[in-house]
């Protein structure tokens, strides 16, 4: 890539990370003075003392989204791979609440997904995959609930361009993301994934794709 684009990239990410900075601390003062979300009496089941202070186990959650993948060069990949795609996840909370009276206090939570897409950069190709995920909600105590997760699982795909060479890949994916309540029991959600593809050297040339995604869409609670 010539280092014109290059820079015109790094721009584009820079620009991303502040949006997702500025819109963090947008939702951060506007937590503290939101006032709480009144729990109905066919929603309480899915918290445990109150909205966002810890989810109930054996809670589950369903979550469509759709975003945008940004290419990155990195981790030996040779271009940078641009896409749009969708994901349909299913989660289940599998413990209590862990770290009571600690800023760490949340719940784990073990999740299925299936997502596809389709390149338009550097060449035109698809996509599709799933797997499972390990995710920690934050318990935070007001209607934002923080998440970090990672996952693994396999994909199929007709992306080439030098960076892989076989029709199924496997796939690594590790990010940050927040619900938004906007109801008792229903969030919007916005996710910052990095999702690497590769064959794990089955055939050459497994340089690898890698991209950042950022990913919205709304996640159902019951």
């Amino acid at each position: 890539m010539h280092r014109g684009a290059q820079r015109t990239r790094l721009s584009y990410i820079h620009t991303l990370g502040a949006l997702i900075a500025f819109f963090g601390g947008i939702f951060a003062l506007h937590a503290q003075d939101r006032p709480s979300i009144t729990l109905s009496s066919n929603a309480t089941s899915i918290w445990e003392a109150g909205v966002a202070q810890g989810f109930t186990k054996g809670t589950f959650d369903l979550n469509l989204s759709g975003g945008a993948g940004i290419g990155v060069e990195i981790l030996g990949g040779r271009h940078a791979h641009d896409w749009g795609m969708g994901s349909l996840e299913f989660g289940w909370i599998v413990s209590q609440t862990r770290g009571q009276e600690h800023w760490y206090r949340g719940n784990w939570e073990v999740l299925m997904e299936a997502f596809g897409g389709a390149q338009y950069h550097p060449s035109d190709a698809y996509f599709v995959g799933g797997g499972p995920h390990l995710r920690y909600d934050f318990a935070p105590g007001h209607g934002l609930v923080p998440f970090a997760e990672f996952g693994a699982g396999l994909t199929s795909t007709t992306i080439r361009d030098g960076d892989l060479s076989t029709p199924f890949e496997f796939n690594l994916s590790a990010g940050i993301g927040l619900h938004a309540f906007v109801s008792d029991n229903v969030a919007l959600t916005f996710q910052c994934r990095l999702i690497h593809m590769s064959n794990a050297g089955i055939d050459v040339p497994n340089q690898g794709v890698n991209t950042v995604n950022l990913i919205f869409g709304a996640t159902w609670f019951f």
